[in-house]
């Protein structure tokens, strides 16, 4: 292994791909990123070309080699992660038969409603994760909503699986799934990361267009000449199977013993906690509950669809003032934005932000959306600004008491920040006062890169442990940002009043719906 003591990581996100590679101590030494295409073509769906993703990661990875000037023969492996929720599929020649139906894409809402009606709790009780926006209610609309086209899928495929296949030249019947997906596939075992024939005997879903489920660090095959010459690489260099993205950067992030907390302040708001057992939520259904890499470690997260992406929303919409005086000063929106609302005291005010602009997803209900309540003469953009922030963290107080209960025998002390949110320090005060919870940066922010480059060096043995390799390689920023207790105490009157507005906004949402979907009046 001397010669090969490179890896190369790749992460396809939703945004857009990213490549890296890494030498066996963990040192970043190029990478490389290419934006996505989305397509709307319906109200309610997102969509993504799986061969798209195919040409991202061959240019990034074609990038990064020429970036670094490592030869290609001291590649040792690759391994990619990628979007969890969304799904595609293949024929028996892995040509794609479907666009990527992305985890953004709400149009199986029906069959959500469906899975939950006639067994919820059996769905959650062995996959982990309670139906919603995931594998099986897409799964569902394919068989009912496309038959012509359900019937041409050989396999249903994750972005990560589609390209790892790909690059292997896979034909459909070697399509393969890693365990850290299973449980948002709505027809799992997810505790012995099997495929549940009651499940999809239930449903109707011929277990045969499943794809097999193996370890993230299993090899599924080797770099085909073909895709060797399309990414500037050798032929034969071996290709780890992988894992969902999320599970990949909390690998990265170094999030690998119980009692451990996350806070992935990205597009989607996640917040999770790594513990020993395999916990479905059955009370609340708030909580996913996620295979580890790491065997015998699981996690319990949750997430607002959207969290983040309200921040650039509200930027993009209400912000020009604050973009313009940005660029005067060299610095990004964001850093005004925050500046400004570092001077709104802790509350806001008494203005309250509900951040489900993308529905409300942990726990499961459409019908709960986005709004601010409380706002009067006095509320200027900073404070609409500060309370989205402290919306978040409201959300975040929930999760928090919830996984308290789910896990009572774990003291959760402090909190592990990623994504782009975590550059902010405000965000960081207010989620830690909040919490009640010190709140810690990660020292790199190429997480998920990282962490498929560690399953890839483990698959070929370069790196004989995951656990210490994570930690090796992944260290915090100190100080740490710690809590005060006063605006604690201060912040729980409004955390408490932020479930009542979530409880009253049921059933006017609900009618609200209903009204959007009346057709509009006539002109004249």
């Amino acid at each position: 292994m001397a010669e090969n003591s490179y890896l190369i990581g790749v992460d396809l996100g939703t945004a857009g791909t990213k490549a890296a590679i890494f030498d066996e101590e963990g040192n970043l030494i190029a990478d490389a990123y290419k934006e996505s295409r989305l397509s709307y073509p319906k109200p309610g769906w997102v969509e993504q070309e799986l061969d798209d993703f195919y040409r991202s990661a061959c240019q990034t990875i074609k990038e990064v080699i020429e970036k670094s000037k490592i030869s290609p023969h001291r590649i040792a492996a690759i391994a990619f992660d990628g979007q969890m929720g969304g799904i595609g599929g293949v024929d028996e020649h892995w040509r794609p038969v479907t666009r990527y139906d992305s985890w953004l894409d709400t149009r199986c809402e029906p069959y959500i409603d469906l899975m939950k009606r006639q067994a919820e709790d059996l769905v959650l009780r062995k996959t982990g994760a309670a139906p919603s926006y995931n594998h099986g209610p897409r799964i569902l609309w394919w068989k009912n909503e496309a038959p012509e086209v359900f019937r041409k899928i050989h396999k249903f495929v994750m972005p990560a699986g589609y390209v790892a296949g790909k690059m292997a030249n896979l034909k459909g019947e070697e399509a393969f799934i890693d365990y850290t997906y299973i449980n948002f596939s709505g027809f799992s075992n997810t505790e012995d990361g099997s495929w549940s024939e009651e499940l999809c005997q239930m449903f109707g879903v011929p277990r045969e267009k499943l794809p097999r489920i193996v370890s993230p660090w299993q090899i599924i095959g080797k770099l085909s000449s073909q895709a060797a010459r399309d990414c500037g690489l050798i032929t034969g260099i071996p290709i780890a199977a992988g894992a969902g993205d999320q599970m990949a950067g909390f690998l990265g992030a170094g999030l690998v013993e119980k009692g451990e907390l996350i806070d992935v302040a990205g597009t989607a708001s996640c917040f999770a906690g790594c513990i020993s057992n395999f916990t479905p939520d059955l009370k609340t259904k708030t909580f996913l509950c996620f295979r580890s890499v790491i065997p015998g470690l699981w996690y319990l997260l949750a997430y607002i669809n959207g969290g983040g992406q309200c921040l650039r929303w509200f930027r993009d919409q209400f912000a020009q003032t604050e973009k313009k005086e940005a660029k005067e000063r060299g610095i990004g929106a964001y850093q005004v934005l925050n500046e400004k609302a570092e001077k709104i005291p802790p509350g806001s005010e008494g203005l309250i932000f509900v951040p489900h602009l993308g529905r409300r997803v942990c726990p499961y209900n459409p019908h709960v959306k986005g709004s601010w309540f409380g706002f009067g003469w006095k509320h200027t953009k900073s404070h609409f600004y500060r309370a989205i922030l402290e919306g978040i963290a409201y959300e975040y107080a929930y999760y928090l008491a919830t996984l308290k209960k789910l896990s009572p025998d774990l003291s959760f002390q402090k909190v592990r920040v990623i994504g782009g949110g975590a550059r902010s320090p405000l965000w960081n005060q207010i989620k830690a006062d909040i919490l009640n919870l010190s709140y810690l940066r990660v020292n790199r922010e190429e997480l998920s890169v990282l962490g498929s480059a560690i399953i890839a060096g483990y698959a070929v043995g370069l790196f004989s442990d995951l656990v210490s390799t994570s930690k090796k390689f992944t260290s915090t920023t100190t100080p740490s940002i710690n809590p005060s207790l006063s605006r604690h105490d201060y912040y729980q009157n409004f955390s408490k009043l932020y479930l009542k507005l979530l409880s009253s906004q049921k059933d006017p949402s609900r009618e609200l719906t209903r009204i959007c979907r009346l057709p509009l009046p006539d002109e004249g």
